[in-house]
């Protein structure tokens, strides 16, 4: 259908008047509608995300209702004759509430029972309420952390993890299959059910269960916490008062769910800015360790004290380093270490995970972007225990009784490590220094370019199509010696002169390998109009040197890289 044709569509019945009015107004500013309408919105890494309004390309109820719509007739087939459910969970985002019950309503008049939950709630929560109410399928709606402007919906199956193929290719195809004149609006309350205290007291129990390693009732470290707006409110301050930390800051002017996140430019906690309010408590309270989490609490970042006592923001490869340490120092203390456990990380993020798993003798395995590849591990090997893993973009799990990253677990696990650094005089940065001691010093850095609009994604497809047609025989000096192409599923070693397989989902991603050990990667986000650049370095840590000296040594070769390959 032609953008003139889904437009015209949009000012008629099924679509209510408010709708039509609003497109009406809308084609007053071509640009914007063509941008409306000129594609569906799909499902990307993190499901369905975009930015609210009228329009085929926008969040709205009745894109959020085609999906649903096919989703129930998907479920309807796929579990014929059993009683299904679904559990619905959204986070601050404008509309999440509205949208959610909407949402609801749908599945409930298509005779599927629904469990929504009463208020806003953490995305990890949602995973394991999925497995707690033993329902075949869940849904959050949340735009994570992007703009305000935005919002989304994310579907997991019955193990509680996001969807991935063949289950999101058939669900994909049904939803393209359901008209808007077939969405049935007009929910039955007798198949509605609100949840609330029972699942948060059976998901914190559940947290501290898989994060909690010292019971003491009283412990020395100081944290500070903001939820910048989000919903880890509801839960983070909990656990850690379950867990004896009792010396807990919260930041006032962000604890209070609010969509506009006003107080940040962005409620991402990959930015120093959104924590910028946190440290400036810290500081003041001479606390230890800063924590902040994304809207939907399955992302955190977090500031810790270095060694000359200045706060120093980790990034997402650091904070996944340390946790992953700790867990399998304590399992190998616990001589509950074997060849079947294994940790997991992602292809962009930092090979140090790698080297762990193979210097504490368990499996590590590698997967595409997108958290929901991690849980597909978990699914796919029942007979392995997982330990826990976690990407570069600020996401770790424990465990697996969640089936997607956790925020709050994590975040307590990493108080945890500080506390128990405090105790044995010695700090979570001075852990991190021990990881790069004992493995080699590792300094990542992502680089991501907005383009949006339709041009932007013309501008993105182009970039990874100049990379894949013309890759570069070299980067900042140094020879390409492995080209891996995730989209055709195939890697190049110019050492060896051969071509082989890769075992993985088709995805556009490019790695390009090279011979002094660095390591670039790059591919569109799923979620937003960005293409993104990842680079790796590495040298042996040189005791001799300081470690600011080191970082200053990779900051350096990090920049050759990026001037080497990023568009001018």
């Amino acid at each position: 259908m032609d953008l003139k044709k889904r437009i015209t569509q949009w000012q008629q019945q099924p679509f209510d008047l408010t709708t039509q009015k609003q497109v009406h107004e809308l084609i007053q500013f071509p640009e914007e509608a063509e941008d409306a309408f000129y594609k569906d919105l799909e499902f990307g890494t993190g499901g369905m995300r975009g930015i609210m309004g009228v329009g085929t390309n926008r969040i709205n109820k009745y894109t959020l209702g085609k999906n649903s719509q096919g989703l129930s007739n998907y479920l309807l087939e796929e579990y014929e004759g059993e009683r299904i459910s679904v559990v619905i969970a959204y986070d601050c985002r404008h509309q999440s509430q509205e949208l959610a019950k909407v949402c609801a309503d749908i599945f409930t008049a298509n005779g599927i029972k629904c469990f929504l939950f009463s208020a806003l709630r953490p995305t990890p929560e949602l995973s394991f309420a999925v497995k707690y109410l033993k329902a075949q399928c869940g849904i959050v709606l949340t735009a994570s952390h992007n703009p305000p402007e935005y919002n989304g919906y994310k579907v997991y199956g019955k193990d509680g993890g996001q969807l991935v193929p063949p289950q999101d290719e058939a669900i994909s195809q049904k939803i393209q299959n359901t008209s808007f004149e077939s969405i049935n609006f007009e929910g039955n309350s007798s198949l509605l059910e609100y949840i609330d205290e029972e699942i948060d007291s059976a998901y914190q129990k559940d947290v501290l269960n898989s994060a909690l390693f010292d019971h003491s009732r009283n412990k020395p470290l100081k944290i500070v916490f903001t939820p910048i707006h989000g919903t880890s409110i509801t839960a983070l301050p909990q656990v850690l008062e379950k867990a004896g930390y009792h010396r807990v800051s919260l930041v006032q002017d962000q604890i209070h769910p609010n969509g506009d996140f006003p107080t940040v430019v962005s409620p991402n906690p990959e930015e120093q800015e959104a924590l910028k309010m946190a440290v400036t408590l810290a500081t003041e309270q001479q606390a230890d360790i800063v924590i902040g989490t994304d809207p939907d609490a399955d992302r955190f970042g977090l500031v810790v004290k270095d060694l000359n006592s200045d706060w120093y923001y980790l990034n997402g490869n650091q904070i996944m380093a340390v946790l992953t340490e700790f867990l399998l120092q304590k399992k190998a203390v616990q001589n509950k270490l074997h060849t079947n456990c294994f940790i997991a990380s992602t292809v962009v993020s930092t090979p140090l995970i790698e080297k762990m798993a193979h210097h504490y003798g368990v499996q590590y395995k590698n997967t595409l972007t997108g958290f929901k590849w991690i849980a597909k591990l978990i699914e796919d090997f029942p007979n392995l225990e997982f330990i826990g893993g976690g990407e570069e973009s600020f996401g770790y799990l424990i465990g697996d009784s969640v089936r997607d990253k956790d925020a709050i677990s994590a975040s307590l696990l990493a108080c945890e490590i500080a506390n128990d650094a405090v105790n044995n005089g010695s700090s979570f940065f001075e852990l991190l220094m021990e990881c790069y001691k004992k493995y080699g010093f590792y300094k990542e850095h992502l680089v991501s370019i907005t383009k949006k609009g339709k041009t932007g994604t013309d501008y993105i497809a182009q970039q990874m199509e100049n990379f894949r047609s013309n890759p570069p025989k070299s980067i900042g000096g140094s020879p390409v010696l492995i080209i891996e192409d995730f989209l055709k599923l195939t890697a190049f070693d110019f050492d060896k002169n051969e071509e082989y397989r890769l075992s993985y989902s088709p995805s556009n991603v490019i790695i390009f390998k090279l011979k002094d050990g660095s390591k670039i990667a790059l591919r569109p986000s799923g979620t937003e109009p960005k293409i993104k650049y990842y680079f790796s370095v590495n040298r042996e840590f040189d005791v001799a040197l300081s470690w600011e000296e080191q970082e200053i040594i990779l900051g350096k070769r990090l920049n050759e890289l990026t001037s080497s390959i990023l568009p001018k």
